[in-house]
């Protein structure tokens, strides 16, 4: 299929296919928007079942981080890139180098960061051949280093609001959350919770993550066929995308749904299945920016970390007025923020 029949284009500025041969360099970089400032967006390295997976996941992903980048109130545009972990991938540094010159090729109208499959030892490495990279090695005192943990932080503040909203409650203290997906956002996301008083549910598909939660923060372990469909206050899902669906919308037993996936509904039409369930739903873009809030003070040098800390902060505040819009007309929180994201790039386009 070609890329601008994929239902995921949106318009998209550039889509760059990287190829190089030598190192066995498979990538596609996706530039969604510029209206606001350089396209932002991680670097994720996986496995994709086909090419055209990987195309359409790109395309979503960076429309996904113009809306997440505009609604935080970034100077930052929307861009994303996939690194295909074939069946020869061998992870060399010089793999990744070779993607780093794909990067600086486009002149800094892409900045790369870390994201699912990547570290900051890899953007280390990326980082030898662009200065068109963030989420390296944190200096002291300023921003920087493993976003994992902001996310993390950002995701609990939005549960926070949400929980207010929908269940009168000012802490998440004594309530149950599922947590699908415990890599680095999804374990950080764990602690604040269980710091904060709250039961936890738990599945990955690596042991290791589940067993660490489990003897760590007292989790409660279940499968992965049946982390989303338990009962509990609320769902957090902190693994891949498209599993909130008209399939699996029936069998949630859940008030809210609040984590850190990108693009958790498959079409946008599940947002309005949510609203009809009577579960509230925190957009995926609007509550997972604490990331790319970090990525934007480290690399404009604009703040340090107590001030990160205090816009990241600001997500449950955000939630909570499009909460209430959803509540005042009647229409789901996805499609509100959907359109509040697109005003803000369509101001900015016009202004510039």
């Amino acid at each position: 299929m070609p890329v601008f029949d994929d239902s995921a284009f949106d318009d998209h500025e550039r889509v760059l296919f990287c190829r190089d041969a030598a190192t066995g360099l498979r990538a596609v970089i996706a530039i969604h928007s510029t209206a606001l400032g350089p396209a932002a967006g991680g670097c994720r390295l996986w496995r994709y079942a086909s090419e055209q997976d990987a195309i359409h996941d790109v395309l979503r992903l960076s429309q996904g981080m113009s809306y997440k980048n505009a609604m935080a109130g970034l100077a930052f545009g929307g861009g994303k890139a996939v690194i295909l972990k074939g069946e020869d991938f061998d992870g060399s540094p010089a793999l990744f180098e070779r993607f780093g010159e794909f990067v600086d090729s486009l002149g800094g109208r892409y900045i790369t960061a870390e994201d699912v499959g990547m570290s900051v030892e890899t953007m280390e490495i990326v980082a030898r051949r662009t200065r068109f990279v963030t989420g390296l090695s944190k200096k002291e005192g300023h921003a920087g280093g493993d976003p994992s943990p902001k996310t993390a932080w950002g995701i609990f503040k939005g549960i926070e609001a949400a929980v207010q909203h929908k269940l009168d409650r000012a802490s998440v203290a004594g309530l149950t959350v599922a947590v699908q997906g415990v890599g680095n956002v999804g374990f950080n996301l764990c602690r604040y919770l269980a710091e904060a008083g709250a039961k936890i549910v738990v599945a990955d598909i690596d042991e290791r993550r589940t067993a660490a939660a489990r003897d760590e923060l007292g989790a409660t372990v279940v499968g992965l066929d049946e982390i989303l469909f338990q009962e509990v206050d609320v769902l957090a899902p902190c693994a891949l995308g498209a599993i909130l669906n008209e399939r699996s919308i029936p069998k949630l037993r859940t008030r809210i749904v609040a984590g850190a996936a990108n693009n958790q509904l498959e079409t946008a039409a599940d947002g309005q299945r949510l609203a009809d369930a009577g579960i509230l739903y925190a957009p995926d873009y609007v509550i997972n920016a604490g990331g790319i809030i970090n990525v934007a003070a480290e690399y404009f040098g604009t703040a340090d970390d107590a001030e990160v800390m205090a816009q990241i902060e600001a997500i449950g505040p955000r939630l909570t007025r499009i909460f209430e819009e959803a509540d005042r007309t009647g229409r789901p929180t996805n499609v509100i923020a959907d359109e509040q994201a697109r005003e803000i790039i369509a101001a900015a386009r016009k202004a510039g």
